[in-house]
């Protein structure tokens, strides 16, 4: 049986639908906008902790290994602000962090792969 809507139904229907919709991007900018502060203040407190050198060597390595920067970015201002690293961290710290890191992930991938 089909349904039939008279104009004024309709017209309802699309109103709450477009108000619906602008919520929805609304919601969405609301968001965007929460995460790109996130990111900024984030940037900020990595030039409060590294230095230029450092920073230089997180941007080339990030062209490489975008996930592996995004974790040590986040676990380097943990460890300054929990006390447990020392600011500013320079680039022969960084490379020793980044060696030390790279080598556990071998290791994991070590052991993964002897496990089959």
């Amino acid at each position: 049986m089909a349904e039939y809507y008279d104009d004024e139904e309709l017209e309802e229907i699309k109103r709450r639908k477009l108000l619906e919709y602008q919520r929805q991007l609304e919601a969405a900018q609301a968001e965007e906008e929460k995460l790109e502060e996130i990111r900024r203040q984030k940037q900020e407190l990595l030039r409060k902790i590294l230095t230029p050198e450092a920073r230089a060597r997180l941007a080339n390595l990030r062209m490489v290994r975008p996930e592996l920067v995004e974790y040590l970015e986040n676990q380097l201002i943990q460890l300054v602000y929990s006390g447990r690293l020392q600011a500013p961290i320079t680039d022969e710290v960084l490379k020793e962090i980044l060696m030390q890191l790279l080598d556990r992930q071998r290791e994991i991938k070590l052991r993964f792969t002897k496990a089959r």
